[in-house]
């Protein structure tokens, strides 16, 4: 799902909920949705992490190899 269809599912008052809990604004969430601006890679994992996994980091960067910090070092 993408971070559009997301937020499409969602009331005003469930994106400002969304917004504070991955420390960014609504205004800021609806940029990065429709292209207007790229996530911060701390954004991402905020979104993924406050999502349950259903906006991927990956998906919002895939510039970034999130595979390696998965992983971990071993």
């Amino acid at each position: 799902m993408t971070l559009s269809e997301y937020l499409k599912t969602m009331d005003s008052e469930g994106l400002d909920t969304l917004a504070r809990s991955c420390g960014t604004s609504a205004g800021q969430l609806k940029q990065v949705a429709y292209g207007n601006r790229r996530a911060s890679a701390g954004l991402a994992v905020n979104l993924d992490r406050e999502t349950g996994g259903e906006i991927l980091c990956e998906s919002l960067r895939p510039d970034i190899d999130w595979g390696y910090l998965r992983q971990g070092k071993q």
